[in-house]
């Protein structure tokens, strides 16, 4: 297969448009043997003469004629692939990947993504919403929201906020077997805790009086804590769960706080993205205002 250098299709190019070879190496500021040499390379690449020279002027043959035409568009659709493609540097628009924990991704981020929409309608979301720690580089992710603490790594991470826990159960729950009053007092309900196939962990709680551990009992045991909120609110029992992801079952008054005092350190919520050169607009403007939008959520 003939392999083109379309350097030297575009000076031919230029060469034509310009009208001669001082001219057209004006333009390009290259001496003017250099783009006479470029032409004649091009024609031996080819195996065909493209232009007529003469002392006077250059004329083209008519294979350098029907060449001219049809590498005129080709170049002309070059440079406007490059402007459009320059075009994602500068402007925010395209699909920006997203992954992200299931009880974040679905009581949070629509309308965190919809307001980002609203400020930059040429962005559009991939989301992927798992609660496994996906290789952002492999798995070709623009960014990431991890709760928890976070391993080392080459990745670059901005801290949103604290994330922390706390005791929650339904009214029905709390009507039918009493609310508890100390931490004592949960030994005698069911707790739904969170675990696997490890079995059931004790309660590590901080209150007034500092950390202690509670050791619990209970009809749930399970890996994933938006089935525990809803087991809560289901009147199963009280649940050791993110206050984050409780937020709009205590505004509907489907649960209650308990012991209110206590609770436990869940880490952080981090956004997270791949350290990287040249990073698309739309990527750069999708992870501020996500971060600006995690942060006010918060304060």
């Amino acid at each position: 297969m003939t392999t083109i250098d379309l350097n030297r299709a575009g000076t031919f190019v230029r060469v034509v448009k310009a009208g001669s070879f001082t001219a057209a190496a004006r333009e390009l500021g290259l001496p003017v043997s250099s783009v006479s040499r470029s032409v004649a390379g091009l024609e031996e690449e080819l195996g065909v003469r493209l232009l007529h020279r003469t002392t006077r002027r250059l004329s083209l043959t008519d294979g350098g004629q029907h060449y001219y035409q049809r590498m005129s568009t080709v170049l002309a659709e070059a440079e406007s692939a490059a402007h459009a493609v320059m075009g994602f540097a500068v402007e925010p628009r395209g699909v920006v990947r997203i992954t992200a924990p299931p009880n974040l991704g679905s009581q949070q981020l629509p309308g965190i993504l919809r307001r980002i929409r609203d400020r930059q309608p040429g962005l559009s979301f991939e989301l992927l919403l798992t609660m496994r720690v996906l290789d952002l580089v492999a798995d070709g992710i623009d960014l990431a929201i991890r709760a928890g603490v976070l391993a080392d790594s080459s990745l670059v991470a901005r801290k949103v906020r604290e994330s922390g826990m706390g005791l929650f159960a339904s009214p029905e729950y709390l009507e039918r077997r009493g609310r508890p009053r100390s931490l004592d007092d949960l030994a005698q309900h069911d707790c739904l805790s969170y675990g696997g196939r490890n079995g059931r962990l004790p309660w590590l709680l901080t209150g007034p009086g500092g950390s202690r551990t509670v050791e619990v009992k209970g009809p749930i045991l399970c890996d994933d804590m938006m089935f525990l909120r809803d087991a809560a609110c289901a009147g199963l029992g009280i649940a050791l769960v993110p206050v984050d992801i409780c937020s709009v079952a205590l505004k509907a008054g489907r649960l209650l706080r308990v012991l209110p005092r206590y609770g436990r350190d869940g880490g952080a919520v981090y956004v997270v993205w791949p350290s990287q050169k040249l990073v698309p607009a739309a990527v750069v403007a999708t992870r501020e205002l996500l971060i600006e939008e995690l942060e006010s959520a918060y304060r």
